[in-house]
């Protein structure tokens, strides 16, 4: 990598999505990718395609990756492009912004985003704010990607959501995919784009497949960064829910559909910037709304979703907004605990039969 820091490289790589690019269901065919592979394969791609480009941060290289993400990658593009760091968060995430700051590409990556923590000072002084700072006349194009959020059994210093944390930063973008059409899709995006990206992903879904078209295959394929996508329409509740949390809303949107509520289901994919034209409109239609998330409740991501709702479509509400998040507490490691701290399908089911007015408030069980 000192290498590549000490020349130029005539690739400039993409900044800019393809024009008239829509957003598109699943396909029907049999094809099936799993998260690992999908990020792997957008990785490779656009490794290939720019050779500013490049991985770095623990294990990355000689093992393989942590969750083998980037199997294979060392030997095809070797040390300068695949570099393994020492752990040191601050001291990796701060080579990977100067390296940014003289037109390459890093895409660092971070064993867990609760070590990021360490490089908080980077991420959010330098990376975020230098565009700002400098008029215009410095991009950042860096991306910060790993896992994120609850995995099992790791305790609570292991288990934070950061997407409020992050979403709160003007000057970041942040990204979280739930299917492996989203991790292709978005993880282009995010290297092609002249910004910083905070791209949060789940270690639990690492090895989950989804079907996935030819055109989600196809090497130029890109998702837009700020559009959310409807995985499931319906007329009586709007539901919104990022990464895990998707999947937890489609089910729990299967077994209303047996008791005749009609679920939308909202995959934001981003939350900032955050499609608040997409979720308004769903609402509009619906008139109910419940948010899910893994995080904390107080300042979350559903808070802010609540708030728009309230200040640019309160008057289409029939019911109070419902929001569904983790226990306002340390995770805890026992697994009995960390169950009933984090939301569950029969959560999301009780919350949205609440807001069609299908079930006793809460006050009036207690």
């Amino acid at each position: 990598m000192l290498r590549i820091l000490g020349k130029k490289l005539g690739a400039t790589g993409f900044t800019a999505l393809p024009a008239g690019l829509a957003l598109r269901s699943y396909s029907s065919s049999a094809k099936q990718m799993t998260i690992r592979e999908a990020l792997k394969s957008a990785l490779d791609e656009e490794m290939a395609a720019d050779q500013s480009v490049f991985l770095m941060g623990e294990e990355v290289g000689e093992y393989q990756g942590a969750y083998k993400i980037s199997k294979g990658l060392l030997q095809k593009y070797g040390p300068e492009r695949v570099v393994d760091t020492p752990i040191t968060e601050s001291g990796f995430t701060g080579i990977g912004v100067g390296a940014a700051f003289y037109g390459l590409r890093p895409v660092v990556e971070f064993m867990t985003f609760n070590f990021a923590m360490q490089a908080m000072d980077q991420i959010i002084n330098s990376a975020s704010k230098t565009n700002y700072m400098s008029s215009g006349n410095i991009s950042m194009p860096i991306v910060f990607r790993g896992p994120n959020g609850a995995a099992a059994g790791v305790g609570a210093q292991h288990s934070q959501c950061y997407a409020a944390w992050y979403g709160s930063c003007p000057g970041l973008k942040v990204l979280i995919p739930y299917s492996s059409e989203d991790a292709r899709g978005l993880l282009k995006a995010a290297i092609r784009d002249p910004d910083p990206v905070v791209f949060l992903e789940n270690e639990l879904l690492y090895g989950e497949a989804f079907p996935i078209s030819a055109e989600v295959l196809d090497s130029g394929f890109c998702i837009p960064i700020g559009k959310a996508k409807i995985e499931r329409e319906g007329k009586h509740v709007t539901i919104t829910a990022f990464s895990k949390m998707v999947g937890f809303s489609l089910k729990a949107a299967e077994i209303l559909a047996k008791d005749g509520i009609d679920a939308e289901v909202i995959n934001l994919r981003s939350i900032r910037p955050l499609d608040r034209s997409t979720i308004n409109a769903s609402v509009r239609k619906t008139n109910r709304l419940v948010t899910v998330e893994e995080g904390f409740p107080q300042h979350g991501v559903g808070a802010e979703i609540c708030a728009s709702i309230v200040e640019d479509s309160f008057g289409y509400l029939d019911a109070p907004i419902e929001r569904i998040t983790g226990a306002d507490v340390p995770l805890p490691y026992a697994a009995n605990l960390e169950r009933m701290a984090l939301p569950q399908v029969e959560d999301i089911i009780r919350a949205a039969k609440r807001a069609c007015y299908r079930s006793l408030p809460m006050a009036a069980t207690a």
